[in-house]
């Protein structure tokens, strides 16, 4: 699809990355300066909206831990009846926009209206967060795939890890929306056999001006989660990838905080 041609109403989903606008593509500065609006996430967008003229318009439609903007059905409707008129519209996205973005059901409701769109990839959160700790996601012989798995469960249920294949011996899983998520991966890797002194990487904020990483281990995964800021978008990375690689312990912006976390988690590690 070549946007420049097209005459009418254009949507075009464009992805965030991790937060630092030095890590959009350059068709995702292109498209943000072309919109006429842009409804926007909540997490990880605001130093890219930043760089923006002030002439385009911009919607909060983000979706933050227990308090939505706007329900999505509301979304989708509002991307259409935006659109009709004619307008190059910006759906901004955090990290890519195919990866736990409700990025379907958005696409469904402007091709059922007739309305044009187009894709714009960007870097996910997996990727930039083992870029932050210094590590690889996969190991020649060692971690041959990857997974990519939400933390968050429809109405409340339980989230199961091993039924999500977090268990599997030569896999990286990193699990998105894992804050409410950290003590049931504990307790199921627990007994699935896993040992409680098994690497768990937390990264929080990857990319942006209050990043911070956690190694830690699974018996004191939930521990390590509840220090970090409650508003900080975080990952969890386990496996094989981070066994063997070497992460750094902290990497941040906010020295004091690391200070904070450290001397917390080596108390842990004293009373254990």
């Amino acid at each position: 699809m070549i946007p420049d041609r097209i005459a009418g109403p254009l949507v075009s989903f464009v992805g965030a990355g991790p937060g630092d606008p030095e890590l959009l593509t350059l068709r995702a500065m292109q498209r943000l300066q072309q919109a006429d609006i842009v409804l926007h996430d909540a997490l990880g967008t605001g130093d890219i909206l930043a760089l923006l003229p002030s002439s385009i318009r911009r919607i909060d439609v983000g979706k933050r831990a227990g308090r939505h903007a706007m329900p999505q059905e509301d979304i989708d409707r509002l991307l259409v009846r935006l659109a009709r008129p004619g307008r190059r519209i910006v759906r901004l996205k955090g990290g890519d926009p195919s990866l736990f973005g409700r990025l379907d059901e958005e696409l469904n409701a402007l091709r059922a209206a007739g309305i044009a769109c187009e894709i714009v990839p960007g870097i996910t959160a997996a990727t930039a967060a083992a870029a932050a700790a210094g590590i690889s996601l996969t190991s020649r012989g060692k971690a041959r795939r990857v997974q990519f798995v939400t933390g968050h469960t429809r109405d409340g249920e339980p989230f199961d890890p091993v039924a999500s294949g977090l268990d599997a011996s030569d896999v990286t899983s990193v699990i998105y929306m894992a804050r409410a998520a950290a003590a049931p991966i504990r307790d199921g890797l627990l007994r699935a056999g896993w040992s409680a002194a098994s690497s768990v990487l937390v990264v929080a904020a990857a990319s942006q001006p209050g990043e911070l990483h956690i190694r830690t281990s699974l018996n004191r995964l939930e521990n390590a989660v509840a220090t970090l800021p409650a508003d900080a978008p975080l990952v969890l990375i386990l496996g094989t990838a981070v066994t063997t690689g070497k992460p750094q312990r902290f990497a941040v912006a906010g020295a004091v905080h690391a200070t904070r976390l450290q001397d917390r988690e080596l108390n842990s590690q004293a009373n254990a």
